[in-house]
């Protein structure tokens, strides 16, 4: 059986790859004071769809409902970390979206590059939760048969995920 968090990890590799590239973006922006608006939308396109619509999706129907079944409890818990956190990037992405698109002045991106650091710091945080913490302890406290239940799931999702969240994928992959 293939590890249980396997395709989840090799999301979060697609999603560090923009999140470099953001990161990268902010420090660029600071420096010229003018954003690469056609990498930003296609960023927040690509938060929208695929980090949250496939990568989070998959882990709220899928993994956190097969976890809290084992015991693991979402108030005061890990899996309730995780949801706030989605929320929290979904809130961001949203704040982001909406500084895109007009004509910014000094003030204006100045907070454009500061809410992309602060996305990329939420981001690469819960990663690292998700990877360090979440995973291995669903490996442990799901039996056999809900772990098989959840990767049929994650197959089941991806065989349902959009044209549009592979193309994002493969922009994330072409990301230096």
């Amino acid at each position: 059986m293939p590890g249980l968090c396997q395709s989840l990890e090799a999301e979060h590799r697609v999603i560090e790859r923009v999140l470099r590239a953001l990161a990268r973006e902010a420090g660029r922006i600071e420096r010229s004071g003018a954003p690469d608006e056609a990498l930003l939308g296609r960023a927040v396109e690509f938060m929208r769809a695929y980090t949250d619509g496939v990568h989070h999706s998959k882990e709220e129907r899928v993994l956190f409902p097969a976890m809290e079944a084992a015991g693991v409890p979402r108030a005061g818990g890990p899996i309730g970390v995780m949801f706030t956190e989605h929320e929290m990037g979904r809130r961001k992405v949203a704040a982001l979206k909406n500084m895109l698109g007009g004509a910014l002045g000094r003030e204006a991106v100045s907070a454009l590059a500061t809410a992309l650091r602060d996305y990329v710091n939420l981001l690469e945080n819960h990663i690292g939760k998700e990877d360090n913490v979440l995973y291995p302890m669903a490996e442990r406290v799901l039996d056999e048969s809900r772990k098989q239940q959840v990767l049929d799931g994650f197959q089941r999702a991806e065989a349902e995920e959009e044209a549009g969240a592979r193309k994002l994928r493969a922009w994330a992959e072409s990301l230096a």
